[in-house]
């Protein structure tokens, strides 16, 4: 049996962890249906699938190369998620978010986001704070490529949110993030808020650079409120909500 410290200090589990123990037989089906939830995933980060949109297994088994056990896997892992539901005569299908929800993952996200870097100008290494300008910059070089974009401003979240030194904080931000996604392709792929975000980002660096707490989370609240009015802005033109900064 594992000693406490071990327990304590063990990572926390991914987002796709087995729901069972895999039966004689079925090895291949868990990693496979790992591969089919993170695929899914990708496609709503995307907006190739959105809210409303049926998730078919047999049609999704053939565009993925997959035999049905693995997508039924993926799909019940995004509605224990919260991502996918199932309606009546329709079947699984991605879930919507109505405005109400919208503003309360945002303010939620102001709330943890807020507090990541308020933590990070305590516990955040130079080496992490070097690493949080070297994304920022990267993401200015990447504009054109929203694919790129997006993944280094995930990436910038992410570290921070690393070097605030909080499992539990993180936790709760994973949940936060999950749903976020239901809401499609990032705002970064307009191009002025790539600038403007990377200026956010600035000013939030130099806060957690100077140990000034208050700075910091000021700046990241106004960095996340400037992501909520985008995303306010594009669900003005859109029938159903739409992504994550």
């Amino acid at each position: 049996m594992p000693n406490a410290k071990h327990v304590l200090m063990s990572n926390p589990p991914t987002s796709f962890p087995p729901m069972h123990p895999t039966p004689p037989g079925r090895t291949g089906d868990i990693p496979q249906g790992r591969s089919a939830y993170e695929r899914l995933l990708e496609e709503l980060r995307q907006g190739r699938i959105g809210p409303g949109d049926r998730l078919r297994e047999a049609e999704l088994a053939e565009r993925f190369g997959l035999s049905r056990t693995p997508i039924r896997e993926a799909l019940r892992q995004l509605e224990m998620d919260g991502l996918v539901v199932h309606l009546p005569r329709v079947g699984a299908a991605v879930r919507r978010l109505d405005y109400a929800e919208v503003m309360e993952l945002y303010e939620m996200r102001a709330v943890l986001e807020g507090t990541a870097a308020r933590l990070g100008t305590r516990a955040a290494s130079q080496i992490e704070i070097t690493e949080l300008d070297t994304l920022n910059a990267e993401m200015v070089a990447a504009e054109g490529d929203a694919a790129r974009v997006a993944r280094l401003n995930r990436q910038f979240h992410l570290t921070l949110l690393d070097a605030a030194r909080n499992r539990f904080l993180v936790k709760s931000m994973a949940a936060i993030s999950r749903t976020l996604i239901i809401l499609g392709p990032s705002t970064l792929t307009e191009t002025e808020r790539i600038s403007e975000a990377a200026a956010e980002h600035a000013r939030l660096v130099d806060a957690i650079r100077a140990r000034d707490a208050d700075a910091a989370e000021q700046a990241m609240r106004a960095h996340i409120e400037r992501a909520h009015l985008y995303r306010l802005r594009q669900l003005r033109h859109t029938d159903h909500p739409v992504p994550e900064d």
